[in-house]
């Protein structure tokens, strides 16, 4: 049974950054496509970016220019470096692959200060 573990998050203030990893385990099957999600308060989780295993990336509006997805397929390690980070990322962030989606795990909180 494949499991999806998600690290990093935290309180940071406006302006600043953090990284978030996820590591897959439990199954020697190869993901195309990993991604990230976030679920803000009182919102939908929606996908905000996503990764091929050839390297092609794609984002929401409103994490480009400040985040960076990328993946480590030897180590099945999944990452979502944010920069520049504002009130309107925070939320708690999830790890999946879309077209299949595993079980959610408890995804670590961003929270942004102003």
């Amino acid at each position: 049974q494949v499991q999806l573990v998600e690290s990093g998050g935290g309180l940071v203030q406006a302006g600043g950054s953090l990284r978030l990893s996820c590591t897959a385990s439990g199954s020697s099957l190869s993901f195309n496509v990993m991604g990230w999600y976030r679920q803000a308060q009182g919102k939908q989780r929606d996908l905000v970016a996503f990764i091929t295993s050839g390297g092609r990336t794609n984002y929401a509006d409103s994490v480009k220019g400040r985040s960076t997805i990328s993946r480590d397929n030897a180590q099945n390690t999944l990452y979502l470096q944010m920069n520049s980070l504002n009130p309107e990322e925070a939320g708690v962030y999830y790890c999946n692959t879309p077209g299949t989606i595993y079980k959610w795990g408890q995804g670590p909180q961003v929270s942004v200060s102003s």
